[in-house]
């Protein structure tokens, strides 16, 4: 077990004050958090801005997403495990339509899907164009438009 910071990235300072923490945390948990563009925690979205290894710790780097709003969609339903909402992304709204919930049994199988660059569902191919931790709803989610 590690410890993982979220620690606010502001363009031309020297501080970087932490936001959140977690002791304890797995690797693999860490890994799936590191492949997340967006952080949503207390009903604020962050941006990811970058990812560092350091001697005692894992940090995100993140700044608030200015563009970006929390959506009021409710916490999946289903088995336990590691769920993985794919969204259907259209930009100039903010209304993603849920294409399929995933849920995997472990951390690795949830993290080869977020990284991947493709994804099939609804008998179509998607392609990734983000992906998030959303901790408000204990979700990551996988945003992503028809190819």
């Amino acid at each position: 077990m590690t410890r993982l910071e979220y620690r606010l990235y502001a363009e031309g300072s020297e501080t970087f004050p932490l936001l959140y923490y977690y002791d304890r945390i797995g690797r693999d948990e860490v890994a799936l958090r590191f492949a997340c563009d967006y952080f949503i925690k207390d009903g604020k979205v962050y941006e990811k801005t970058s990812c560092a290894v350091e001697p005692e710790c894992y940090v995100v780097y993140v700044q608030d997403a200015l563009d970006e709003r929390t959506m009021l969609w409710s916490k999946p339903e289903g088995p336990r495990g590691v769920r993985v909402e794919l969204r259907e992304y259209r930009e100039w709204t903010a209304d993603y339509r849920l294409v399929h919930t995933f849920t995997f049994p472990d951390t690795l199988e949830a993290m080869l899907n977020l990284q991947a660059n493709y994804l099939y569902a609804e008998g179509r191919e998607w392609q990734r164009t983000s992906a998030e931790i959303d901790e408000d709803r204990e979700t990551y989610v996988y945003y992503a438009v028809p190819v």
